[in-house]
């Protein structure tokens, strides 16, 4: 049976059997927003419906009557939630440390006001330290957080680490992956800067043993290792270049200023391309050109870190508006935080509006007016448009509501808030009148 149908056809007998009963269909409903969903090719008007934690409906028309909540986002966008394919949120500790490179941030802290429900951490960790990281962080967060083994056992320790070829094992790697498979999603090689290929090779050793996609950072440039090798000869087709507007590892044609034969050659062979700005991979001297030439990122992400997030990079949705205010349209922004990177990993439940996905949405404003953007060598770019997020659903609960857009005024009747926990992460209990406790 096409799995569509079935999952159509389970919702709506869900939705006949809760009428029958005189319940609402639906436990939230957002109103009048405006739809971009790339992987169904929507991009209209639409009401979204939500029904235990899943999309139960995307059409015109839905009587706000039908929901136990229904909130009306006229003039606002509504997309699949954003997913975040390059940022670093583990930081180990004792001997399975990781410093990551780049000082990691605390997942639930960056996600959410920005309208990101999944992370993949970009090789954090490795074979030796990955249960540390899933036991401390991956299942404690609210946020998804999927995750890319570094193929260096030790993960992002840093200087003598990143450099063992010793510690560079596919095998083990791939074995670390196998065994949590939908949690582990990539394999990441980064940071490297010897003349050997024993990086890229260990990784796609693991990345071909485990089903998995390889994420490379190619580390510092050197002349036995050139990025058209890696491109047209190491990776395999759906692997993923981070740090394509760089600059670093002559991703530019330094006559055409668009893209070099490397990258031409590399996605004419199927590998992804992918933004990770970070705080030192994105130029403007790269990017206005090469967009202008019609090489635009696959991927949209930001290598978000301490130093990232705080400077050029920002968070997620900056970068979105950057791309937009060189020539990206918002359906092609949107579709590069969205499905894009879903696909890049291979996580078809996540990333679209399809009735019965894992409902996970953003609301987004755009905003008009004048904002700079500025990348790694502090130069700025005016532009005129800023994606902000106003609303945040994840598993079918708001998680983050930026103006209160789902709460009553406080003087208004509050009515009966038994139910609230269907469709927020917000709703609190009652505070015990027996021990006079009150909940926080």
């Amino acid at each position: 049976m096409n799995r569509r149908y079935f999952l159509g056809a389970a919702t709506s007998a869900i939705a006949v059997s809760a009428r029958a009963q005189g319940q609402p269909r639906f436990d939230l409903l957002l109103k009048n927003g405006h739809v971009i969903d790339a992987g169904n090719a929507v991009d209209g008007v639409m009401d979204v419906a939500i029904k235990d934690g899943r999309i139960a409906a995307v059409e015109a028309g839905l009587p706000s009557s039908g929901a136990i909540k229904s909130i009306d986002v006229k003039g606002l966008y509504v997309t699949p939630g954003l997913i975040d394919l390059h940022v670093h949120v583990y930081n180990g500790t004792g001997e399975r440390n990781s410093y990551a490179g780049d000082l990691s941030v605390p997942p639930d802290g960056f996600t959410f006001r920005n309208g990101v429900t999944t992370v993949v951490d970009a090789g954090c960790s490795g074979w030796r330290n990955f249960e540390d990281f899933k036991d401390r962080i991956i299942d404690r967060s609210k946020t998804r957080v999927l995750a890319m083994l570094n193929i260096v056992g030790a993960g992002m320790r840093g200087g003598r680490y990143e450099q063992n070829l010793f510690d560079m094992e596919g095998g083990r790697t791939a074995a670390m992956a196998r065994r949590f498979p939908g949690v582990v999603v990539g394999i990441k090689t980064a940071h490297f800067n010897g003349p050997e290929w024993t990086p890229v090779e260990q990784a796609v050793v693991a990345g071909s043993d485990a089903g998995l996609p390889v994420m490379v950072d190619f580390g510092g440039d050197r002349p036995q290792r050139p990025l058209y090798d890696l491109l047209t000869k190491k990776l395999r087709p759906g692997d993923i270049y981070t740090h394509m507007y760089s600059g670093l590892r002559h991703e530019q044609d330094p006559v055409t200023l668009g893209p070099s034969k490397a990258m031409l050659e590399g996605r004419a062979r199927g590998i992804w391309f992918d933004t990770g700005t970070g705080g030192g991979s994105f130029k403007w001297s790269l990017a206005v050109p090469m967009v202008k030439q019609g090489f635009e990122p696959d991927s949209i992400s930001t290598d978000l870190h301490v130093d990232s997030m705080n400077s050029a990079t920002k968070n997620i949705l900056n970068v979105a508006s950057k791309m937009m205010a060189i020539g990206l349209s918002l359906q092609e922004a949107v579709a590069g935080m969205t499905f894009h990177p879903a696909r890049e990993v291979k996580q078809a439940g996540l990333g679209h509006l399809s009735v019965g996905a894992i409902a996970d949405l953003a609301v987004l404003r755009l905003q008009s007016g004048r904002f700079g953007f500025t990348d790694m060598v502090n130069t700025r770019i005016d532009g005129a448009r800023k994606l902000v997020a106003e609303l945040t659903v994840k598993d079918g609960r708001i998680v983050y509501d930026l103006n209160g857009m789902e709460a009553l005024p406080w003087d208004a009747p509050q009515g009966d808030t038994r139910q609230d926990g269907r469709w927020t992460s917000f709703a609190r209990p009652a505070p015990s009148q027996a021990d006079g406790v009150t909940q926080h």
